[in-house]
């Protein structure tokens, strides 16, 4: 019976300790305390739920400076520094509000620009108290000590080195999201650039544009006559080229880099016809000096036909290779 009453006993008073834990956290000891302002901004955002126009956008804007007072107040009652430094971790998460208060959006809260700025304005919010003498009532400026001024102007420009580092990192995403054949190039030589995976063969929008142009040129050329064929095949630069822009515009407007990719074609005699180079070229930056481009090359030959009144008429017959050939250099010369 006396171990029951102990355990029962025990339970008890773990209860109790839980349940003063919370209340010390929950109930604010003076009107004047962080868990005030945590409550404020969380019914600044009940409110905001229910109102509307430039009234919703006031009482949010109370919201926010209130979650980041109140967040501020309580990380910096006892300070857990980051390793290494004198900031706060209350600093990070604050400066991470900041930053995502003043420079998110509706759409998307959480976006590039408040990530590069995280790491500033953490170190700024870590700066300001030295600036600072005295107490919360009586307050004013001072000047850093000359040991304090250059921590302060270390942690500063390291965060500020560390913003610059992650802009790189977006702006080199956004670069190969919109010129993907960057990736087929070669990183071997950046400082800057290191792969994790093997480069690509060939770049895939410079396939595109060759299996996309083979179609076209391939009805304007199949089973015509063989003299407009050759006709056609004297003014190839200017037929080719107008289907490549078609191309290109049709399959490359999501792309920043379709105004880096043109079409020519490259006309050869052969003893049974003409061999037909479909070329797309890559004109944007390139380790190689020289750069790159695709080739498809195509057979026209003459063949013997028969119209509809029966007679015997020679007409052309293009065969295209299956394989696009990917060549490191600039393209051959035309004839």
């Amino acid at each position: 019976m006396n171990v029951l009453f102990k355990d029962a006993f025990g339970v008890f008073k773990f209860i109790e300790g839980l349940y003063a834990g919370v209340k010390k956290v929950l109930v604010p000891p003076k009107a004047y305390s962080w868990q005030t302002f945590i409550y404020l901004s969380v019914f600044s955002w009940v409110l905001s739920y229910f109102a509307t126009g430039y009234i919703r956008d006031i009482i949010a804007f109370c919201g926010w400076l209130f979650l980041i007072s109140g967040t501020a107040w309580y990380t910096t009652e006892d300070p857990l520094r980051v390793p290494g430094t004198f900031m706060p971790v209350g600093a990070v998460i604050t400066g991470f509000l900041v930053s995502v208060f003043a420079f998110g959006d509706q759409e998307d809260v959480i976006t590039p620009r408040t990530i590069v700025l995280w790491p500033t304005i953490s170190a700024l919010i870590t700066a300001i108290p030295e600036f600072i003498e005295g107490t919360d009532t009586d307050a004013k400026a001072q000047i850093p000590k000359p040991e304090d001024r250059q921590r302060i102007l270390i942690l500063v420009a390291s965060c500020m080195l560390l913003s610059c580092w992650i802009q790189f990192y977006f702006v080199m995403d956004n670069w190969l999201r919109e010129y993907p054949s960057l990736q087929a190039d070669n990183f071997k030589r950046s400082n800057f650039v290191v792969r994790t995976q093997g480069p690509e063969k060939i770049p895939q929008n410079g396939v595109v544009i060759l299996e996309k142009l083979q179609p076209l040129i391939e009805e304007q050329i199949a089973e015509r006559p063989w003299s407009e064929v050759e006709r056609w095949l004297l003014d190839a630069k200017l037929q080719v080229g107008n289907a490549g822009k078609q191309v290109i515009a049709n399959n490359l407007a999501e792309y920043e880099e379709k105004n880096l990719w043109r079409v020519e074609p490259r006309v050869a005699n052969i003893k049974s016809g003409y061999i037909l180079d479909l070329l797309s070229i890559w004109t944007g930056p390139s380790s190689n000096p020289r750069g790159y481009y695709l080739k498809k090359s195509c057979r026209v030959e003459p063949v013997a036909a028969t119209n509809g009144t029966g007679d015997n008429i020679t007409v052309a017959e293009i065969e295209c290779d299956r394989v696009n050939k990917f060549i490191a250099g600039p393209p051959p010369p035309q004839q």
